[in-house]
């Protein structure tokens, strides 16, 4: 019992360095502007990941992920499939806002995606829920959400379902019930 105690210190330990190293990184152009750098935040024990593409102009003010208006809409409807946001644990493949919300480029993805594949290592989460093209694109090389949305696919052996950003939903309120019923698969 006491190892097991002393491994999860160094886990729990592990991912504070990694959000410490996330805040002072100044690697590519997006520290320039940022705010806050949002490494992510949950529960350290969770078996469901959520990751996103990016920081926008509410998170990198907070410097927590999904605090704004997408963010509303997603623990909305991890509640209707019985989660709350403390359940799981909830990141981005960028971790600083890019500017005027632009699409983060490729570079930018490259050099934070390390901290990103450590972030997975150590959580070890049985399924990686996927927010957008960015983050699909990011785990399976995929994108194309119409196409692949709900659908499963592995990264590292480790269940990957793409669903919609949910500020997708935000600007067309259809997609809301593909949404849901994505969410319900997991």
């Amino acid at each position: 019992m006491a190892e097991q105690t002393k491994l999860l210190e160094d886990f729990s330990d592990r991912l504070d360095e990694i959000s410490r190293d996330v805040k002072s990184c100044t690697e590519c152009r997006l520290h320039e502007e940022r705010r806050h750098a949002v490494p992510g935040e949950g529960d350290h024990e969770a078996k469901i990941m959520f990751i996103g593409e990016a920081p926008g102009k509410q998170e990198d003010e907070a410097g927590r992920p999904f605090v704004g208006r997408a963010g509303a809409l997603l623990e909305e409807l991890l509640k209707e499939a019985g989660f709350s946001r403390e359940d799981v644990f909830i990141t981005n493949v960028v971790k600083c806002r890019p500017p005027d919300n632009r699409d983060p480029r490729k570079d930018e993805i490259e050099t934070c995606k390390p901290y990103l594949e450590e972030q997975i290592d150590l959580l070890e989460p049985k399924l990686i829920v996927t927010l957008g093209n960015h983050a699909a694109e990011t785990l399976i090389g995929r994108s194309g959400m119409k196409d692949m949305h709900g659908q499963e696919f592995e990264y590292k052996g480790v269940k990957v379902i793409p669903m919609y950003h949910p500020a997708a939903g935000l600007y067309n309120p259809d997609l809301k019930s593909t949404m849901k019923e994505d969410m319900k698969k997991i």
